[in-house]
């Protein structure tokens, strides 16, 4: 409007200015007013950066495996160096692959309904990973050098010490001529790679339906007050003929040793935690422990 005064004829031009004048004072007025309401509501900001770009960022929380992966992985990998292959199932199986072909009889107590969960008349979740041992060898011709982790479950009452879903590792190794004392040698230097040069090992006879003859394992573990205790590790023993027999191999011929090994009671052991719950509750100020 001001720059169009020029078009506006000499005997307008006073009123006309003015008028335009009287625009521009109001809206100014308008502004200033609108203005100040805004500043009024609105904190007053510190003078300088509010964050000193200059400093060193907060490095972000990562994750990390879980307590009982990394047992895991670590047993998996002292094996591997032992020669083992890693290997897996099934974890919803069938009664032969879980009692039948493991040598464990129709009325053998541990096929009780009350001990297992049964899906329906032919299948079940697998109370053991010697499953796998089964599956494999039906597979594959000796030799057989593998070991096996994975989930199993049982109906135990939960508590410090048993959960009804828990997780082994098994191993296996059929050839010619292996022997009770390639077990024990097995075994034995696989405790002192997981546990330290100075872990002691026992073997006390037991008995296995699938093994013949069978041991469970005991290693030395010292207490903070000086004294010594022997604490059950797993189970272990010659693989029994019938077995063999049962996935077509020579039993006159091949012999070999399994084993059985519990990933959360390893993991108790070394890592001195004294409740099973623990490694299930998801509470992360216990995870970042490991």
């Amino acid at each position: 409007a001001m720059q169009r005064l020029k078009d506006v004829p000499r005997d307008e031009k006073p009123a006309a200015g003015k008028a335009a004048n009287d625009l521009k004072n109001a809206l100014q007025a308008m502004f200033d007013a609108k203005s100040a309401t805004v500043s009024a509501g609105r904190p007053r900001r510190a003078r300088g950066p509010a964050v000193d770009i200059t400093l060193p960022g907060k490095r972000p929380r990562l994750g990390h495996e879980h307590v009982l992966t990394q047992t895991t992985n670590d047993i998996c990998d002292i094996f591997a160096r032992m020669g083992f292959e890693v290997a897996y199932g099934p974890e919803v199986e069938d009664e032969q692959h879980n009692f039948d072909d493991l040598n464990i009889p129709p009325s053998h107590p541990a096929r009780d309904p009350l001990d297992n969960f049964y899906l329906d008349e032919s299948a079940m979740l697998r109370s053991q990973t010697s499953t796998v041992q089964i599956r494999v060898m039906e597979s594959r011709r000796p030799p057989v050098r593998i070991i096996a982790p994975g989930r199993v479950y049982r109906p135990d009452t939960v508590d410090a010490t048993h959960c009804f879903m828990f997780q082994q590792i098994e191993g296996l190794y059929v050839d010619e001529g292996v022997s009770m004392a390639d077990l024990k040698t097995c075994v034995d230097q696989f405790c002192k790679a997981y546990f330290g040069q100075d872990v002691a090992t026992r073997f006390r006879p037991s008995f296995f339906p699938f093994t013949e003859p069978s041991a469970e394992v005991d290693i030395l573990f010292h207490n903070p007050d000086g004294t010594t205790r022997w604490i059950e590790l797993g189970g272990c023993g010659m693989v029994d003929p019938n077995v063999l027999q049962a996935v077509g191999y020579d039993s006159e011929k091949y012999t070999g040793f399994a084993f059985g090994l519990g990933i959360e009671r390893m993991t108790m052991r070394k890592h001195g935690v004294t409740d099973i719950r623990l490694f299930f509750d998801s509470d992360v100020r216990f995870l970042r422990q490991f």
